[in-house]
């Protein structure tokens, strides 16, 4: 699970980098609103953890960018202990919990955990006739394996995981080209919007572009509809 750390105590960011990775996560980090927020449009996050007290932009006004923008990736506030005035402030704004400083590092563990459950739910992704498996990410049509190249199997991943949501050009692209040496070219993503198009043929879903936006995988009510009656 990757996590997005928000919080300008790098002492507190580099033990918590250390004990979440023995945990198995992921974390990227960063101790500015401002880059706080380029990077939740960039790439695809399980969770946020957020303190409140940041330089420059603070971590309210990052929550409430993120709300304005569509993005419903949970998010755990940190706040300081007995501030209650910024955990009501946090909640309205659109947090999904909140944790007060200092805290326990199991706590905060069995927190995020509880929002990812919540928030992805148990069972697997699935929009029209595709499934896609959380744990380990097969990918089927009709429960038949769907045999994708790497890139369009890693974009299909992230629109079934956010189906009927808009997924910005500049996530899918981090996650599609994660593990390319060379910059691919702008359009690149495009490309591989366009294979994968045709690779959907019967799944009763289809990939929306969103012009100025990104693209969404929306499931086909009429195509559900004719099959299943």
């Amino acid at each position: 699970m990757r996590l997005l750390l928000v919080e300008d105590d790098a002492d507190l960011v580099q033990a918590l980098t250390r004990a979440l990775a023995a945990r198995g996560f992921e974390l990227v980090s960063c101790g500015d609103g401002s880059e706080a927020l380029l990077l939740a449009r960039r790439r695809d996050f399980d969770a946020i953890v957020l303190d409140l007290s940041l330089p420059g932009l603070d971590g309210l006004h990052v929550l409430q960018r993120l709300r304005r923008s569509d993005d419903l990736t949970p998010v755990l506030v940190l706040t300081a202990r007995g501030a209650v005035g910024e955990r009501v402030a946090g909640l309205n704004a659109g947090a999904d919990d909140y944790l007060a400083k200092p805290f326990d590092l199991d706590e905060l563990e069995a927190r995020v955990r509880a929002l990812i459950r919540r928030y992805q739910g148990e069972g697997d992704w699935r929009c029209g006739f595709l499934r896609c498996e959380r744990t380990g990410g097969a990918l089927f049509l009709n429960e038949r394996p769907l045999d994708l190249a790497p890139r369009e199997a890693a974009l299909l991943r992230a629109l079934i995981a956010h189906a009927g949501r808009a997924v910005s050009k500049e996530k899918l692209h981090a996650v599609v080209f994660a593990s390319e040496d060379q910059a691919p070219q702008p359009d690149a993503i495009e490309v591989v919007v366009h294979r994968l198009r045709k690779r959907l043929a019967g799944a009763a879903a289809d990939i929306v572009t969103l012009r100025g936006v990104g693209y969404a995988l929306s499931e086909d009510k009429a195509a559900l509809v004719g099959v299943r009656s």
